[in-house]
């Protein structure tokens, strides 16, 4: 007799399928980057030379896969009373790993200065820290209790926490970073039991920070101002990226130009393997493939939510809304930034994108949420999961608890 798996496996299932499709479109988009890469000097470089390797996007994407799925596994085997016992040292680690990009960090010729060089490899340490704001965020809410609803005990503190990983990813030049980790930190907050009078107060100021970034920061207003105007007259430096990936979309059409066909990746799509695959793959498979891309990340989200609804503490219900909250918010943010929905920014879209960072975050996020799915009460009650913040408690001997 198969044994049953205990977690949740259309989770799991979808997140593998979003694992071989970027692996499939990295080693399809991927070859002129690589090109670029592996033969620099070369004249009129060609496959069959000895000097390029038109996979070499695919070599390293692998690896970093190999990495990631190594990850995935110790965080999936990891008790969750062990990430709440690491929380505050991660948070603090983390802090200052943010600081220390600040002054030692690298922008591979991007506005965002958020990368790492260690040992010749590069890290960018904000795409760690969305997860570990939602560790320690669960962790401290799940000890709050009832002050959550203060504005001195609850709302103050948490702002002032939140601030303090949030603020050096701004300094870092990483909005979009900046974006979606204040969205998984307010998630958490609303989720845990925050008023809405206390929300609203800290939109208003969030509003107003970001009316301030967009008119103080020549880049990001540059971005906000050409996104009205994504046509002929867009200039290089300005809406560009928008149009060229807008252009890609459109001309995939229904049914796409076919695997390794498309021509906006070679010489006019930048970053198409990272921040703008969802373009370039739309023009290589048309609108009638690339549709079960976004079914799969709205799949992870009805999963993930799903998973928090059902979760047996505090702690790890908070864990669960805010992993499932990343990877959808980053998700959408991506695939919204492709079709020229919304002003330019650097998010990868997960599990797909070429870059290491992302992708081992991801899949370490992915271990812990199937962890808890693991562990859900299907007794719990999920009628009001947002105002209940007692411990919701499965019959016994049933689930392993935190």
């Amino acid at each position: 007799m198969i044994k049953s798996l205990k977690f949740d496996t259309v989770l799991a299932l979808t997140v593998l399928f979003l694992l071989i499709f970027g692996l499939i479109m990295i080693t399809s988009i991927g070859v002129p980057k690589s090109i670029a890469l592996s033969a620099p000097g070369v004249q009129y470089p060609n496959c069959g030379s000895a000097d390029v390797d038109c996979y070499l996007l695919f070599k390293r994407h692998l690896i970093r896969l190999g990495i990631g799925i190594v990850a995935f596994f110790v965080a999936y085997k990891l008790p969750m009373k062990f990430w709440k016992k690491v929380a505050p040292v991660l948070f603090v680690a983390m802090v200052i790993v943010l600081l220390a990009v600040l002054v030692m960090g690298s922008n591979y010729g991007t506005f965002a200065t958020n990368w790492l060089v260690i040992f010749n490899t590069s890290l960018q340490p904000s795409e760690f820290a969305k997860l570990v704001a939602i560790l320690y965020f669960s962790y401290w809410f799940s000890k709050k209790g009832e002050d959550v609803e203060s504005f001195k005990d609850g709302f103050l503190p948490f702002c002032l926490l939140a601030a303090a990983i949030i603020f050096p990813i701004i300094l870092q030049n990483d909005f979009g970073g900046t974006f979606v980790i204040s969205l998984i930190c307010v998630l958490i907050y609303f989720v845990a039991g925050a008023k809405f009078k206390h929300l609203a107060f800290g939109f208003l100021i969030a509003l107003l920070a970001g009316i301030i970034v967009v008119t103080a920061v020549p880049h990001v207003r540059e971005r906000f101002t050409s996104f009205n105007r994504v046509n002929e007259a867009c200039v290089e430096q300005d809406c560009w990226q928008s149009m060229q990936a807008n252009i890609a979309v459109g001309s995939g059409g229904f049914f796409g130009k076919g695997l390794t066909q498309g021509v906006q990746k070679s010489y006019w799509l930048p970053q198409a393997s990272d921040d703008f695959i969802f373009a370039a793959s739309a023009e290589e498979l048309g609108f009638i493939r690339i549709i079960f891309v976004v079914i799969a990340y709205f799949i992870i989200a009805l999963r993930g939510y799903s998973i928090a609804n059902r979760a047996s503490n505090n702690f790890e219900m908070y864990v669960a809304v805010g992993i499932t909250t990343w990877l959808m918010s980053q998700a959408f943010i991506n695939i919204a930034v492709n079709t020229a929905l919304m002003p330019v920014t650097g998010i990868t879209l997960p599990f797909v994108s070429y870059g290491g960072s992302s992708l081992i975050a991801s899949l370490i996020g992915v271990g812990i949420l199937l962890n808890i799915s693991e562990n859900t009460s299907y007794y719990a009650n999920s009628a009001n999961w947002r105002r209940d913040r007692r411990s919701h408690h499965p019959e016994h001997g049933r689930y392993r608890r935190a």
